[in-house]
């Protein structure tokens, strides 16, 4: 552990699954609460296979427990967290405000906590922190780490595949209209929540789109690295995570170049363009070519590895969260 001198309690709410996968593997104590209903507030631990050190807690008996810390996910969380604790964030307690987000609008949205300097911003990237106007908040970025799934790559079947929540939603904010482009070039399976609903649009069907399931990692990973290559369509969201894991795998990616994507996929990779042609180009030769695809992927998990290690992630956490409970 680096610049603390014993596990802290922190108290985190489980918001994103893959982001919490990684934190949670921190030597300090992580309390998540849980409520009867779940999500949104309380969550727990869901019944991920997470460290013994990430506890459920009640609200109950958060009123009872030493927290050192509470990270921030929403802005609701200032709120809540207050009334559980009897202590206000920032103020009675150390915080700190993890922002996953791109903001609403480039240039318009100011950050929830952009007024406050008792409570660090944390952002995942740097585009997020350039694009928020973050105010007098302190800031700064720690980049994503990945719980490394080992080189899983096999890339037998001739198939692109995406994975994209709430595609149906979401539509443009994560490229789904852009799927049929692709689906032109090379079939696109899509895993993820909701992923269903594209089904009701049979133009979908028609361009070689096909939603298939929203899987758990254990399931999910072994389905991705059969595929031959990993798209990437997001317009106007945070780095996804999924991207990152996808690399760690060692697939190839064929990637929109938005927000934070040019500088996480290195063009050996696959291929980063915001010219759809380029992309579309890139992956009917990847699918083509499943020797070009296997030295793509290697350069991927190669590039993965070094800049998003699980245990440059923690050291670089454990260094914001000294600074914020000095």
């Amino acid at each position: 552990m680096t610049g603390t001198d014993a596990p802290l309690n922190i108290l985190m709410w489980h918001v994103h699954g893959s982001w919490s996968t990684s934190f949670v593997q921190s030597s300090h104590r992580c309390l998540i609460p849980v409520l009867p209903e779940g999500a949104p507030w309380g969550l727990g631990r869901a019944g991920r296979p997470w460290p013994d050190t990430a506890v459920e807690v009640t609200p109950a008996e958060l009123a009872d427990t030493p927290v050192d810390l509470v990270i921030l996910q929403r802005p609701e969380e200032l709120a809540l967290a207050e009334r559980w604790l009897g202590r206000r964030p920032g103020i009675d307690v150390p915080a700190v405000y993890v922002e996953h987000n791109t903001p609403v609008t480039p240039t318009g949205s100011r950050h929830p906590v952009a007024d406050r300097r008792d409570i660090p911003i944390a952002h995942v990237t740097h585009f997020n922190r350039m694009m928020w106007d973050n105010g007098d908040a302190p800031c700064v970025v720690v980049p994503h780490g990945i719980v490394d799934p080992g080189y899983r790559y096999t890339g037998e079947i001739a198939r692109a595949v995406a994975l994209i929540n709430e595609p149906v939603r979401r539509n443009r904010v994560t490229g789904t209209d852009l799927l049929p482009l692709f689906g032109q070039v090379a079939p696109v399976d899509v895993f993820g929540i909701h992923v269903e609903r594209l089904a009701d649009d049979p133009a979908f069907a028609a361009a070689g789109v096909n939603p298939v399931a929203d899987l758990g990692h254990a399931e999910l990973h072994p389905q991705m690295a059969a595929r031959r290559v990993y798209l990437h369509t997001a317009r106007w969201t945070s780095l996804g995570l999924s991207l990152l894991e996808a690399m760690t795998l060692g697939m190839p990616v064929v990637a929109v170049a938005s927000t934070e994507a040019p500088m996480s996929v290195p063009p050996e990779a696959g291929a980063v363009s915001a010219d759809v042609s380029v992309l579309q180009d890139r992956l009917y030769k990847l699918i083509a070519d499943p020797d070009a695809a296997v030295e793509a992927g290697r350069h991927a998990r190669d590039h993965a590895l070094r800049h998003f290690g699980l245990q440059q992630f923690l050291t670089n956490w454990d260094n914001v969260i000294a600074k914020a409970v000095r």
